[in-house]
C-alpha cells in the first residue's frame, strides 16, 4: 500500500549540519558571519567605562524621578567598581611578586642575609673560629 514517510529530526540548535551520502555529517562553516556569533552579548567595553555608564545612567534616571530605575543601574555601577578594585588588588600582588623573583634572582647565595641581619659568609667565618 502507502509507504510511510520517516520524518527527519532536526535539531533546534543553529548549527547547519549536511549529511554525506556515507553517512557523515558535515558542518557547514559559518562563512558569511566574518567570524562573529549572532547573539553574542558579552559587552566589550572595560569594566572602567561601564562604571562610568551606569553612573551615568543612575543619575540621569534619579534626574527624570524614577528612584527605582536609578537603584538598579547603581547596583550595575557597585559591582563593575568591584571588578575594578578586584583588577588592582591582583595587579598590585603581581608587581609585587615580579619585584621579590627580580630581588631573589639578583642576590647570590653568599650575600643572602639570615634572619637575624647576618650574612651566610660572616656565619660561616664564625663558625670556622
Amino acid at each position: 500500500m502507502f509507504q510511510r514517510k520517516r520524518f527527519r529530526h532536526r535539531s533546534k540548535s543553529r548549527g547547519f549540519q549536511r549529511h554525506n551520502g556515507n553517512g557523515q555529517v558535515r558542518v557547514r562553516s559559518d562563512s558569511f558571519t566574518n567570524g562573529q556569533r549572532k547573539n553574542n552579548f558579552r559587552s566589550t567595553q572595560s569594566a572602567e567605562k561601564l562604571f562610568e555608564k551606569y553612573t551615568s545612567l543612575a543619575k540621569e534616571a534619579m534626574s527624570s524621578g524614577d528612584k527605582t530605575l536609578s537603584e538598579n543601574y547603581l547596583q550595575h555601577a557597585d559591582h563593575f567598581m568591584r571588578v575594578i578594585d578586584d583588577k588592582n588588588k591582583n595587579k598590585i600582588l603581581n608587581n609585587t611578586n615580579d619585584k621579590i623573583t627580580t630581588e631573589n634572582k639578583n642576590l647570590s647565595p653568599d650575600s643572602v642575609s639570615s634572619a637575624d641581619g647576618v650574612s651566610k659568609e660572616n656565619q660561616n667565618t664564625e663558625i670556622k673560629k
